[in-house]
């Protein structure tokens, strides 16, 4: 078991089967040393865990940094795909989520933190990233968030 396969065990985490992709894409393409992971919907067991707007009545900041955190394993999940071996992550160099926002909502940052936070969890340094976090007025099968990723590899 690799160092990061590790980290995950000792926090009780386990990482879900890759997603199958919901249209017509590659779930990852890899360039060169650079693994880009396509939109990760905060799936489990091929359901989402919720539905709807971030900011609204239904769903608030704490329950959208849990579903990011949800599509960022995900993420990983494609990683481990692509490679077989999380350890052969060099940096995550970019998150861009995506947050179905209320209207009037501007916590976007906050709920990516949550996906932010457990991959600094999961990587260390290894896990600190650029970021762009973007409020969209609906999202595929009305996702709450989607994440989107570059890793660097070995």
């Amino acid at each position: 078991m690799g160092t990061i396969e590790s980290r995950l065990a000792e926090l009780g985490i386990r990482i879900p089967e890759a997603p199958a992709p919901v249209a017509s894409y590659r779930p990852w393409v890899r360039a060169g040393n650079l693994l880009f992971i396509s939109g990760q919907l905060p799936l489990q067991n091929g359901h989402l865990q919720a539905t709807g707007k971030i900011g609204g009545a239904q769903l608030g900041i704490q329950e959208g940094k849990v579903l990011a955190r949800t599509a960022a394993l995900n993420g990983l999940a494609q990683v481990r795909e692509a490679l077989g071996d999380l350890d052969r992550i060099r940096q995550c160099v970019r998150v861009v989520g995506y947050v179905n926002s209320a209207a009037g909502f501007t916590g976007q940052p906050q709920v990516l933190n949550g996906a932010s936070e457990f991959l600094v969890d999961i990587l260390g340094d290894k896990g600190r990233h650029a970021r762009a976090a973007v409020g969209v007025s609906e999202l595929p099968m009305d996702a709450p968030v989607e994440i989107e990723m570059i890793f660097e590899i070995e």
